[in-house]
């Protein structure tokens, strides 16, 4: 069963990360999933704003690091994979927001990035251990981060695992706004429902003028970070470094 819910609110349609049993985590169909619902809804004339949200308390809590440790796909075809999910973020015609309602871990933090606007609920962090892991940047994150936070606080989360929280993120213009939990459905779902009655040609116009020099730049990003990832993650530093998080996650459930 597929972990992405669809839902349409008017020309709203919504995009649910729903895998509460794991915290929303994504395994390599979940992402591929998510690469068919926002390509689906890139290419659906009844859609005008998209928005990525997750079920429960968190946003997304990443890969699922069990499920990529099965050898269920080829490395290569693992990274093809993530490749082509960070590219269905990053070439959106249409209005890309997320409704980050809870935390966002490693692929769920660089994306969100990736995305038009950002709205946090207020008790939300963000964080990219990849590092910790044996890792490297993925998402674009070695252009967005830099981009959007300036050298010192991108070097923070990119390279020592910083968590940044959403008042943090605001401060730094990661976020737009923040929102408790109880104005998901009172405040920021009908502030989106209002949005995707704008204009439908005048907000595609406008996101193409502001994108049309970047997609260039994420791309080759999105590249050179999927070339290095693959080096990483077969290396016996991050296999080591997955195993001694994978030990420490069991105890924690005990």
């Amino acid at each position: 069963m597929s972990v992405i819910k669809v839902e349409n609110r008017g020309r709203l349609r919504i995009i649910i990360i729903d895998n509460i049993r794991k915290r929303n985590a994504l395994n390599r169909q979940g992402y591929m999933d998510l690469t068919k619902a926002l390509r689906d809804a890139d290419a659906d004339d009844s859609v005008s704003v998209i928005a990525v949200t997750g079920v429960g308390d968190f946003y997304s809590s990443g890969n699922d690091l069990v499920s990529a440790m099965s050898g269920e796909y080829t490395p290569e075809r693992a990274m093809e994979i993530l490749r082509d999910l960070i590219r269905a973020f990053f070439t959106l015609r249409k209005i890309l927001i997320a409704v980050v309602n809870g935390p966002a871990i490693g692929i769920a933090a660089t994306t969100a990035a990736l995305c038009d606007v950002i709205y946090a609920e207020k008790d939300a962090y963000f964080y990219t251990p990849f590092t910790s892991l044996g890792l490297c940047a993925e998402g674009c994150s070695s252009l967005t981060f830099p981009r959007i936070l300036g050298k010192s606080k991108a070097s923070e989360m990119l390279l020592l695992n910083h968590k940044m929280s959403a008042q943090e993120a605001l401060q730094f213009n990661l976020v737009s706004e923040l929102f408790s939990r109880n104005e998901l459905e009172s405040k920021i779902w009908p502030k989106l429902e209002a949005f995707a009655k704008l204009p439908y040609n005048s907000l595609i116009a406008t996101k193409r003028l502001m994108k049309k020099f970047e997609q260039e730049e994420l791309e080759a990003a999105n590249r050179e970070e999927i070339i290095t990832l693959m080096e990483r993650a077969q290396s016996e530093e991050s296999f080591q470094a997955a195993m001694e998080f994978l030990q420490r996650k069991k105890k924690s459930n005990l």
